[in-house]
């Protein structure tokens, strides 16, 4: 992990072997309600969510979204966008990154990591979370 600052405070934490990634969820404390990211709201405890999951659902963002919301780079590439239900939690959006698309897969199995976001006009990129295949794909 290097010492460049997350996207956004609250999202995610590295720690457990070898700084693993987590991402946080708050328990809401009346209701027992997990919601994800953390919101900054003192009626809710931060949660570290399972590192590996399952992908629920998918698209391919084929073309750049518009500004804003967008903050990245004007040089766009495709990416893929899912839903993973980390089981007995919550099912989280995510970016989906060393996956071709045509191997994506309802079910398959994935696992958190981290990777930089390079915004447009910072010199510097954030480090952001996605999920990836949690086992080798063959050709």
């Amino acid at each position: 992990m290097t010492n460049r600052s997350f996207i956004a405070s609250g999202l995610l934490e590295c720690a457990g072997p070898a700084g693993s990634p987590r991402l946080l969820a708050g328990r809401h404390r009346d209701t027992g309600r997990l919601v994800f990211p953390l919101p900054d709201d003192s009626a809710y405890d931060a949660v570290a969510l399972a590192d590996r999951g399952t992908l629920w659902s998918y698209t391919v963002q084929r073309f750049r979204p518009k500004s804003p919301p967008y903050a990245g780079t004007e040089a766009f590439e495709p990416y893929a966008v899912g839903y993973v239900e980390l089981a007995g939690q919550l099912i989280a959006e995510t970016r989906l990154t060393g996956i071709p698309f045509e191997d994506l897969k309802i079910g398959m199995p994935l696992r958190l990591v981290t990777e930089e976001f390079h915004r447009a006009g910072e010199a510097e990129p954030a480090i952001t979370y996605a999920f990836t295949t949690d086992v080798e794909i063959r050709a």
